[in-house]
């Protein structure tokens, strides 16, 4: 991270010039092997315009986006699954923890201690931790029965699933075939959920995004577009979590 301009710097033997990315978190120059350092920081100096008009257009967007989250996590909240809404049924427990469980609709079972005595931000958001833990946990399941439904059709078998937090990606397969998802995918459509899976295990073939690798993942994904499609048209609601 540059920190007198506050942007950071990524090669790419694929560049021959210089490019700048506008996120909502970052600014990125994207700058060829041998562009010296100084050309770089000139060129981000004569760009300083077009960046504050990028972020202004980015957080405009970031504005308006709608989470799928409740605001409070309170009895009869709606919690995001797979797509749909389901019902928060809040639940007085003798356990030291709070549980949840879902059937047709999320239960968090409370403490009674934590009832009497935590606010209720405070009750909400530790029912949101929970639940947070319970979705990763989710993702894991969901993630495996995939792998292993799809792994010996395709005859790609990665190294590992790994289930992380990820603030700009779905998916990636690494160099050894260890595969990364996004737990947020649990919220999103099981389909949808289905084909990242899908689009990463053939990635130990394809590591590209070629004809070949598209027509790989039609082969047991024939509707990956429309998966893509909700993505792309949902993807930033999605970020936003629970």
């Amino acid at each position: 991270m540059n920190k007198q301009q506050d942007y950071q710097v990524r090669r790419s033997q694929r560049a021959k010039r210089a490019r700048i990315v506008v996120t909502a978190d970052r600014v990125e120059v994207v700058a060829p092997l041998r562009m010296p350092e100084k050309q770089i920081q000139q060129f981000m100096r004569a760009k300083q315009d077009w960046i504050e008009s990028a972020k202004n257009k980015v957080q405009l967007h970031v504005d308006n986006i709608t989470s799928f989250a409740p605001q409070s996590y309170q009895q009869d909240a709606m919690i995001p699954y797979q797509g749909e809404q389901y019902k928060l049924d809040i639940k007085a427990s003798a356990e030291k923890k709070i549980t949840i469980t879902f059937d047709r609709s999320f239960t968090a079972f409370v403490p009674e201690n934590d009832i009497k005595t935590l606010t209720a931000m405070e009750l909400s958001t530790q029912i949101r931790l929970a639940l947070i833990i319970w979705m990763g946990q989710a993702a894991v399941k969901q993630a495996v029965q995939t792998t292993d439904k799809y792994a010996p059709l395709y005859q790609l078998v990665p190294r590992s699933i790994t289930i992380k937090t990820q603030k700009s990606r779905w998916g990636s397969c690494g160099i050894h075939n260890d595969i990364n998802l996004n737990w947020l995918l649990i919220l999103a459509p099981a389909e949808v959920f289905e084909y990242v899976v899908i689009h990463e295990i053939c990635h130990i073939e394809q590591r590209n995004h070629s004809a070949a690798f598209w027509v790989l993942v039609a082969r047991y994904c024939p509707d990956y577009k429309q998966q893509r499609l909700w993505l792309k048209q949902h993807g930033a609601s999605l970020m936003l979590g629970l």
